[in-house]
């Protein structure tokens, strides 16, 4: 089977050659760019916090012609202007039905199943997995995501597992240290 040397630790052949071969990431927001956690304030305002490590990889990806998405069961105007800021072309808001809006995004891309990742952390995230040829949990994602998970990130929900996964793919690409922009 064999393990490759990664950033994150030796990491298993087969996942390596699953994040090879993929052309869509596809994101939930709440959990995963951020800790899950959302601030209200007294006027009605809403607060999320992202890591701009996050942000330097999702644009890493878009760099090299990877596409990436959100799919998120809540709206959010935050989420589009920091999505938008990243370069993310495909931001789903909204959606209680994630895995119909993953089929439809993936037949308008021309993207297989196979070619395509989801990083989840709730239940909400599952029927996605069915239709990604690789599920990733974020490693504070509830358990039976986790279980239902082809990989478990070392970093938390907004505590850099997208940027985890980025590199990963980033890696298995061969394209690791090429991008030198910003995190916006």
């Amino acid at each position: 089977m064999g393990q490759i040397n990664t950033l994150y630790g030796p990491r298993p052949k087969t996942i390596m050659d699953r994040f090879t071969r993929l052309k869509l990431l596809v994101c939930d927001v709440d959990g995963v760019f951020s800790d899950g956690r959302i601030y209200l304030g007294n006027q009605g305002e809403e607060l999320k916090a992202f890591h701009t490590r996050d942000g330097y990889g999702v644009k890493a990806l878009v760099n090299i012609g990877i596409q990436v998405a959100v799919i998120t069961g809540r709206r959010s105007a935050i989420v589009e202007q920091r999505m938008g800021a990243l370069g993310v072309q495909h931001i789903i808001q909204g959606c209680e039905e994630k895995q119909q809006a993953l089929e439809a995004l993936q037949a308008k891309l021309g993207i297989a199943k196979d070619a395509t990742a989801v990083i989840g952390d709730d239940m909400p995230d599952i029927g996605m997995f069915n239709r990604a040829g690789m599920g990733i949990a974020v490693a504070d994602a509830h358990p039976f995501v986790q279980n239902s998970a082809i990989y478990v990130t070392q970093l938390g929900g907004g505590r850099g597992a997208v940027r985890e996964v980025c590199d990963l793919i980033l890696h298995a690409k061969g394209q690791l240290n090429k991008f030198h922009g910003t995190s916006s």
